[in-house]
């Protein structure tokens, strides 16, 4: 049986029976859960007489910052920088929930930061930021660097995360990962790669369709390409982000230009007429008729959450491989894959930035981990399974230092 969790805040008042902010709903165990937050700071070292006081305060603690002060690197030995991520955010594209604001952020923000624990063994501290100016943020996170070993951006709107990321890790020399992108397009990488294998076909025999252009959709896309995917195309509310279309945003344009290589126009249901792969990451609903249009044999990757872009029963009734974004289905694809296992690596190798390198070999190692288990409902590996938590730490090391970004 599982240890219970004990809040250590229990005293502090939850919504009751009556219900929350007054009203007569019923209460919500998640109330419960999530009273005086999820998550504490906690000493790694004893304080239990004036030795120890002195040993890891002052006087003790002043050599050791003189002695980072001569040797900076040392701060990765002497202090918990190494193995700290700050988990950013400005509340503007929270979980489905939109621009709630920072505040409203934060129970998000801590569960980011227990799940690089529990799952990447690595601490994460939540930062919700009130400001919105992509330099505002990105001034800020710079300022507060020196205390961190690497950066996760959390749900940020689209296309200010592109900017927000690209200048950060300009000016930093520690990862940045925004995970809205990377760490979906790893999991996402993993599960097409065992669903391809299970057909017997190469990532490069794949035509792919992704609905949705926002942070998501413009990630995985690139990384499929990355990784050798035949072809994708990418849809947004207006259609398929093509060079023929004068209402793109700079990010569309490079996009249209990498993509796309049909040179399809028009609808996402055009575009899904003998696509091998349907990727969502929008929400919105798609036709039926649509997905019937699909090649044989083709793979649903529905990951709008809570309700797919194609519900998993008219999915299975067309393609041989059918993935959400939810739990309560097979196939899940959930960040929590990636994002622990990738930053405990680049930060085991004290990485200075987590590449394209990096990212595919924890792609690669996430399906591995499926093994012979491999099936049409097994193509992704549960995060709780046990198989599924060293699968990318030991990934990202051998590639940070074979592309020169390991300094360690």
């Amino acid at each position: 049986m599982a240890a219970e969790i004990v809040n250590p805040r229990s005293d502090i008042p939850t919504p009751g029976a009556a219900g929350v902010n007054g009203t007569d709903e019923p209460f919500d165990p998640a109330f419960a859960l999530h009273r005086g937050g999820k998550m504490a700071v906690q000493s790694t070292v004893p304080i239990r007489d004036k030795d120890d006081l002195s040993l890891a305060y002052t006087p003790g603690v002043a050599k050791v910052c003189s002695a980072i002060a001569d040797q900076p690197e040392l701060v990765h030995d002497y202090t918990w920088k190494s193995q700290v991520v700050a988990v950013v955010t400005d509340g503007t594209a929270v979980l489905g929930l939109g621009d709630i604001g920072p505040e409203a952020s934060l129970p998000v923000m801590e569960g980011k930061a227990i799940l690089f624990k529990q799952f990447g063994g690595v601490d994460a501290v939540p930062l919700a930021l009130a400001t919105t100016d992509v330099d505002e943020i990105v001034d800020t996170v710079v300022r507060l660097a020196p205390s961190f070993g690497g950066v996760n951006l959390e749900d940020i709107s689209a296309p200010r995360c592109f900017e927000i990321e690209r200048k950060l890790q300009e000016r930093l020399d520690i990862p940045v990962f925004h995970d809205d992108q990377h760490g979906t397009a790893v999991v996402t990488l993993a599960a097409l790669r065992n669903a391809a294998k299970l057909s017997g076909r190469s990532l490069g025999e794949l035509r792919g369709v992704i609905s949705g252009a926002g942070a998501a959709g413009v990630a995985i896309a690139k990384f499929l390409l990355e990784a050798g995917i035949g072809d994708v195309a990418v849809a947004d509310r207006k259609g398929i982000v093509s060079k023929d279309r004068d209402d793109l945003t700079e990010v569309k344009r490079e996009l249209a230009e990498l993509t796309n290589r049909a040179g399809i126009t028009g609808s996402l249901e055009t575009a899904l007429a003998g696509a091998d792969v349907f990727i969502g990451v929008s929400g919105g609903t798609v036709p039926e008729p649509a997905v019937a249009s699909m090649a044989p044999g083709a793979f649903v990757f529905a990951m709008a959450n809570p309700n797919p872009e194609v519900h998993p029963e008219i999915a299975h009734k067309y393609a041989s491989v059918v993935a959400t974004g939810r739990s309560d289905y097979p196939n899940q694809i959930n960040n929590v894959l990636a994002f622990p296992g990738i930053f405990a690596g680049a930060l085991q190798v004290r990485a200075s930035r987590i590449t394209e390198g990096m990212k595919i070999a924890a792609a690669n190692a996430l399906a591995d981990v499926v093994g012979d288990e491999l099936a049409a409902e097994f193509v992704c590996r549960s995060r709780f399974a046990a198989r599924a938590a060293p699968a990318a730490p030991p990934a990202g090391g051998p590639a940070a230092r074979a592309e020169g970004v390991a300094r360690r």
